[in-house]
């Protein structure tokens, strides 16, 4: 990026980043704390490079890592969002039935029973498909 380039609109952002600017757009809605563009005259987007450069490590992490919206989500609210020049590695979760999630501890249960959620899900299509 050019440093003479302070703000970009978001339909050159949606260029160099080959996604849709719809898809721009409904990323600043699920991710309004990393992803804030500043409008001006009519509404109109334009980004600076440390939102694109954000937008890029969204993009990677969800196109190229497989994360979902949640993960990203939870990426940015735990302050582990990745910058453009840290690969990203993502962790295994394991669910230890025999010692379930502290009480006091709600984000834990709540990753646990997603977690089992999926794991039922994943258990019912392997068992309807046969």
């Amino acid at each position: 990026m050019d440093n003479n380039e302070f703000f970009v609109s978001i339909n050159d952002v949606a260029k160099r980043l080959s996604v849709p600017a719809h898809t721009l757009r409904y990323w600043e809605k699920q991710f309004p704390t990393a992803i804030r563009p500043i409008t001006g005259a009519g509404g109109r987007r334009y980004y600076r490079a440390e939102t694109i450069e954000r937008l890029n490590v969204i993009r990677d992490l969800l196109y190229k890592n497989g994360l979902t919206i949640a993960g990203v989500k939870k990426l940015i609210h735990d302050g582990n969002l990745p910058n453009a020049a840290t690969e990203f590695q993502p962790t295994t979760n394991t669910i230890n039935v025999a010692q379930p999630a502290p009480i006091g501890n709600a984000n834990g249960i709540n990753d646990a029973i997603d977690t089992a959620l999926d794991l039922l899900k994943t258990a019912k299509q392997i068992l309807t498909n046969q």
